[in-house]
């Protein structure tokens, strides 16, 4: 943001990706995705998909500092209640060790609730996708549901492959299994659909009704996928599925 700001006051404005500064920005935004992806490798889907909000929080308070923005009252009644969530979320949330194997992630892929889950998942995205495609509907909400459902499998293959990978470092190798390059594959086309859609959201749309709509969507199915695909939530407490659901 910085980046594209100094180069509007430019009487000559040079293409954004000659500027250090809007690299450097795109550097630390990778490395965060990575570090990002490194986490689903040790936690549960439920826990880091929401912890996403840490950035909102923290985006807020930098464009205060650094782009001089103002802090409205319902930003801070917002972070407010995102840090009283997003403890409940780290409190609550089952922390139970599990080591995914390859093995493992082809018996999730064929377990009854998720079958169930990825069937009723493509029944609402066809829908959708007609009345975006025939009906040429491109209602927010339409293109941001169709983000979150492909979210939601975005997800499940990550934590797998991070899983795997984890589990290979470790020194049992789990490369050398189909289901590994099957969930990259998996990986790889849900990002790039994404993509295509939140870009179309985002040239109807302002990014201040596009970004939060979208982080709720995509963690509301993230954690919904990863409850049903993991099992994460299998052996918690009753009052521990409440207070996480409340957070």
């Amino acid at each position: 943001k910085c980046a594209h700001l100094q180069l509007a006051c430019q009487t000559d404005p040079k293409p954004y990706y000659t500027s250090k500064l809007w690299w450097c920005g795109i550097i630390l935004l990778g490395l965060g995705e990575v570090g990002n992806f490194t986490a689903y490798g040790f936690a549960p889907a439920a826990l880091v998909a929401p912890l996403g909000c840490v950035s909102v929080i923290g985006s807020a308070f930098i464009s205060v500092l650094f782009l001089k923005e103002t802090m409205k009252a319902a930003v801070i009644l917002g972070g407010t209640l995102t840090v009283a969530g997003t403890y409940l979320l780290v409190t609550f949330t089952p922390n139970v060790p599990q080591e995914l194997t390859a093995k493992k992630v082809q018996n999730y892929l064929v377990s009854w609730p998720f079958v169930i889950y990825v069937i009723l998942e493509i029944i609402i995205f066809c829908i959708l996708l007609y009345f975006y495609k025939r009906k040429a509907a491109k209602h927010i909400v339409v293109l941001l549901m169709m983000v979150a459902l492909l979210a939601s499998l975005t997800v499940i293959a990550v934590k797998a492959v991070a899983g795997m990978i984890t589990h290979s470092v470790k020194g049992k190798m789990q490369l050398t299994y189909p289901v590994f390059y099957i969930m990259c594959v998996l990986m790889a086309a849900t990002c790039a659909f994404q993509v295509k859609f939140l870009k179309q959201a985002m040239e109807l749309y302002e990014a201040t009704a596009v970004v939060p709509v979208n982080f709720v969507f995509s963690t509301t199915s993230a954690i919904i996928s990863g409850v049903i695909f993991y099992q994460e939530f299998q052996s918690a407490a009753l009052l521990s599925v409440f207070m996480f659901l409340f957070g």
